[in-house]
């Protein structure tokens, strides 16, 4: 966030704007709703192309959003979510299309990362976001102070800005503030603290208690769950749900989206488009099965049309017309009517063959398997207790005096940042050793840590995914592309050059592939698009053997079945 006056940075107020890179004149386009009665169109996409530096994000994308509508933006980590909504805003430019935002009461975006001047205080962004009511409040002091011989011209202005302002709720501002400040966890912080003494959470709350508080007509808004607790989260649904303009949220939090939107725009990475679902995350959801059901039948349909073209090449190539008794001693006539029938199945097989060669240059893929972990064999599976804690401590991280997890029991943990959630899982996991107590450890482990380190750079990904099984290369390449994690394409690119989301995915697969009788999962949904998190929970409900989950993923938690506990400042109640 800037503070020239007009807070165009992270926090930009406008009325109508164009951004285009063809120019020209734009008219406010027209949707339709499902009942096909048109509506205006608040945020317009034409053709839009662009790139980051080398790399093409965009092509010819297009698509519209209708005022009141709350928009959930999603996609794997690096498809350009975040692009995408700075192209709305206005924050960045399209290199080849236009994209037109009409806001006759404001916009406002909040990035991800907010950039706040440390010698600055808490009032000052305060007073930076809400500088578009401030100004307009001294505008209608100004008129009201010569309101009796005020001209029509004045009277005009008057009117028109009063109702602008008490429809941008302008006499409540302050009080606003104060509302978001409590409910996201800021009311401890005086306005005259410097922002620069600010946590990178605080400041991230605070951008968004500013914008909230502000209450343009349309919210751009960049992960705007990170850094909030469960009090906050549904405090932030809530204002949301009550905000009456258009609201465009970057999220990967299904609950948030579940709540929250009304519709959703998935940046495909693949295809370098955008693509629109209408009743919000139920419907990305319910498209995606649909669409999971069409490629399977497309798959078995290719299926049998090349067998069946198969089969008629291989046996009718050798049928000939001959066989049959010759009438009449008519020799003559025999071999024409046989040379017809001769051509006539030559003519089909050719039509056959070039079919056949046309449906295998063209294939279609089979659908990967769903995602299953695999269980160690019933014989020489560990059985009773798998883990034990006692008396364990680690440092002022951690301090559990007894845990226990038993073959096929399900435990998952949840808490703040730094309750040490993570470091109990290393612990179980035993790439952490305790400073004090003992750890018990049974049974073959499988471990997915929250952030995934690189120790080999250089390596491709099919040598990492397939170093330990005893298996050819052809087999691990199988293997590993049957979940659908990865494309043929990506299995010898290094290891180094891999996206956090692509880093997670590899170590995801290699616990695939690995019988385990425990599964230690730290964070599993982080990185993860959203459908495939939706198949990971599928194939956890169907493991049969014990498992350890930290996460923050509320919806998880609500569909998890198992205990469920809560740990506070290193301590795991019981």
């Amino acid at each position: 966030m800037t503070y020239d006056g007009t807070a165009r940075a992270d926090m930009a107020y406008a009325g109508s704007r164009r951004w285009t890179a063809r120019g020209g004149l734009v008219a406010v386009d027209v949707a339709c709703t499902d009942t096909g009665v048109p509506m205006p169109t608040q945020i317009s996409v034409r053709d839009v192309t662009k790139t980051r530096g080398d790399r093409l994000l965009f092509d010819g994308v297009s698509f519209a959003v209708r005022p009141g509508e709350r928009v959930g933006v999603v996609g794997e980590n690096g498809a350009g979510k975040s692009t995408l909504l700075h192209l709305l805003a206005g924050s960045e430019r399209p290199d080849t299309g236009e994209v037109v935002t009409v806001a006759e009461g404001g916009a406002g975006l909040l990035a991800q990362t907010p950039q706040l001047p440390a010698d600055r205080g808490v009032g000052d962004a305060i007073d930076a976001a809400l500088a578009e009511l401030r100004a307009m409040e001294r505008r209608l002091r100004e008129l009201e102070t010569d309101l009796g011989a005020a001209s029509d011209t004045a009277l005009g202005e008057y009117g028109d800005l009063l109702t602008a302002f008490e429809l941008r709720g302008g006499y409540e501002a302050d009080a606003r503030v104060d509302k978001a400040m409590h409910g996201l966890g800021l009311a401890h912080i005086d306005r005259d603290r410097r922002l620069g003494s600010l946590s990178g959470g605080e400041q991230a709350r605070l951008g968004l208690a500013c914008l909230i508080a502000a209450a343009p007509e349309v919210m751009f808004l960049d992960e705007p769950t990170n850094h909030l607790d469960e009090g906050a989260l549904d405090w932030l649904e809530t204002a949301l749900l009550a905000h009456r303009g258009t609201v465009v949220a970057v999220s990967h939090d299904r609950t948030f989206l579940e709540r929250v939107a009304t519709a959703i725009l998935e940046v495909d990475e693949a295809r370098r488009t955008v693509v629109r679902y209408g009743d919000g995350y139920r419907g990305l959801l319910a498209e995606r099965a649909a669409a999971r059901q069409r490629w399977e039948q497309a798959y078995t349909e290719w299926c049998e049309e090349t067998r069946r073209l198969e089969e008629f090449t291989a046996t009718t190539a050798h049928a000939v017309g001959g066989g049959r008794a010759m009438k009449d001693n008519n020799k003559m006539a025999y071999d024409r009517a046989g040379g017809r029938v001769q051509a006539s199945i030559a003519g089909r097989v050719r039509n056959a063959q070039e079919r056949l060669r046309r449906l295998r240059e063209h294939p279609v893929p089979k659908p990967p398997e769903p995602l299953r972990f695999t269980a160690r064999p019933a014989t020489g599976a560990a059985e009773g207790t798998l883990v034990a804690l006692r008396d364990v401590r680690v440092a002022d991280r951690l301090d559990v005096p007894e845990l226990t997890v038993s073959a096929g029991e399900r435990l998952l943990v949840h808490g703040d940042n730094g309750a040490g959630k993570s470091t109990l899982l290393r612990i179980l996991a035993g790439v952490l050793e305790p400073d004090e107590g003992t750890v018990l450890r049974r049974g073959r482990i499988g471990y997915l840590a929250q952030e995934i380190p690189v120790r080999r750079p250089t390596e491709r990904v099919l040598e990492t995914f397939g170093r330990g099984l005893p298996l050819t290369e052809e087999e691990r390449a199988e293997l590993l592309l049957s979940y659908g994690l990865f494309r043929p394409r990506d299995l010898h690119v290094p290891v180094g050059s891999l996206s956090a989301g692509q880093r997670r995915r590899l170590a995801l697969a290699r616990l695939l592939a690995r019988p385990a009788d425990l599964l230690l999962l730290d964070e599993p949904a982080n990185h993860l698009a959203l459908t495939l998190v939706e198949e990971l929970e599928h194939a956890l409900d169907r493991w049969t053997g014990a498992l350890v989950v930290v996460s923050h993923d509320r919806l998880l938690r609500r569909r998890f079945t198992g205990r469920i506990r809560r740990m506070e400042a290193g301590r795991l109640p019981g």
